[in-house]
């Protein structure tokens, strides 16, 4: 009874320190993250010079398209396209003179997928925005569009995407008049599902030997482990089989690919870059905007990636100290989370460590 007894004893000695120390631990990744601003909720187009100053003069139209699917299949799991990817490529195609309009394939008002941790400011000034919101209201019904109106097409993301874009056929018309015209094509994340299935005249498929990217299956099955019987496909393994050239970047960060006029990117961190090179393959050198911390964030995390731990920290010192640029401390502690969700200890408690010298950066760089 009292070995027992003992047993029972350091048991619970053990479960409160593993308490506490969980407990301990939590708080300091907490205070790791900075607050995010309430004001940047606020934020409107007249906020942000990129949009509000030096108005390039009108150029053109393109057409963004977004899905109509509010449920992944027969599951009971939420989706619709993702906000952020629209807002940001919708304000680059704005800022360099170009009107955008927005469609879907029911037209009206398509779920979105808002996730308000990743939200920035663009995506708050979207938000804000009546006439951006009328249109997002009032998505015009893919069949109503008129292809010589626009300069453009981009497909936007969302796993929605996955399950309205790949078998339309009338999608599949237009992005085969697009590729025939000589026009220009973009997806980002789960978009370049509208390009999968479309064939052309010999019968072969548009992105055959293709450079795409797109969401990855590691990216995929990472966050929905059961993605393959959701999904009516994975989109790495239908591009593939498809004959594209599947570009895979590193997970969660920035991957394009420009093959001619096509141009895709893989996940949501990619949206700025596809959109700029959009607006350079038509012919304009991109409106300068400023960068924004989530993409110096990316950017670390690349050279995290690439060089490892030491070259990271030396762009975060030069970065924030030096250049005083902002870096969002928040996205970097995500990918923290993703080592860990991988399994990878290590990269958690390295990645753990920039984003701590990163807050000492700014503290440092606060008090030049």
């Amino acid at each position: 009874m009292f070995k027992k007894y003992r047993i029972l004893k350091w048991t619970g000695i053990f479960l409160v320190v593993v308490i506490i120390v969980i407990v301990a631990f939590g708080i300091w990744f907490k205070n790791l993250i900075p607050t995010r601003d309430v004001q940047i909720e606020f934020t409107s187009v007249e906020n942000l010079p990129y949009l509000s100053e030096e108005v390039v003069p009108k150029r053109g139209k393109i057409v963004a398209v977004v899905t109509s699917t509010g449920l992944m299949g027969n599951s009971e799991k939420i989706t619709g396209y993702e906000l952020s990817e629209l807002a940001r490529a919708y304000y680059t195609f704005m800022a360099n003179g170009f009107e955008v309009d927005v469609a879907s394939p029911q037209g009206g008002k398509p779920p979105v997928v808002i996730d308000d941790e990743d939200l920035g400011v663009y995506d708050f000034a979207f938000l804000n925005d009546p006439e951006a919101q009328f249109k997002t209201s009032h998505t015009l019904k893919i069949d109503d569009i008129v292809s010589k109106d626009y300069d453009a097409i981009f497909f936007v993301g969302g796993k929605g995407a996955m399950f309205d874009f790949p078998d339309n056929k009338i999608l599949q018309s237009i992005i085969k008049n697009y590729h025939e015209s000589n026009k220009i094509i973009g997806a980002v994340c789960h978009g370049p599902a509208a390009l999968v299935n479309v064939t052309l005249d010999d019968g072969s498929y548009l992105i055959e030997d293709k450079n795409v990217s797109g969401f990855t299956n590691q990216e995929e099955l990472l966050l929905i482990s059961d993605a393959a019987s959701i999904f009516p496909f994975l989109l790495e393994d239908k591009i593939t089989s498809h004959g594209g050239n599947f570009k895979e970047g590193s997970m969660y960060l920035e991957q394009v690919s420009h093959d001619e006029n096509l141009i895709t990117g893989q996940n949501p961190w990619s949206t700025w870059k596809v959109a700029e090179r959009i607006i350079v393959q038509l012919g304009h050198t991109p409106k300068h905007r400023p960068v924004t911390d989530e993409e110096n964030a990316v950017e670390i995390l690349s050279i995290f990636q690439s060089e490892g731990k030491q070259k990271a920290k030396e762009m975060i010192e030069t970065m924030i100290v030096k250049e005083k640029k902002p870096v969002n401390r928040a996205l970097i502690a995500k990918h923290s989370i993703v080592a860990a969700m991988k399994g990878e200890v290590g990269q958690f408690f390295s990645i753990l460590k920039l984003v701590s010298f990163a807050k000492k950066c700014e503290s440092k760089s606060t008090e030049i």
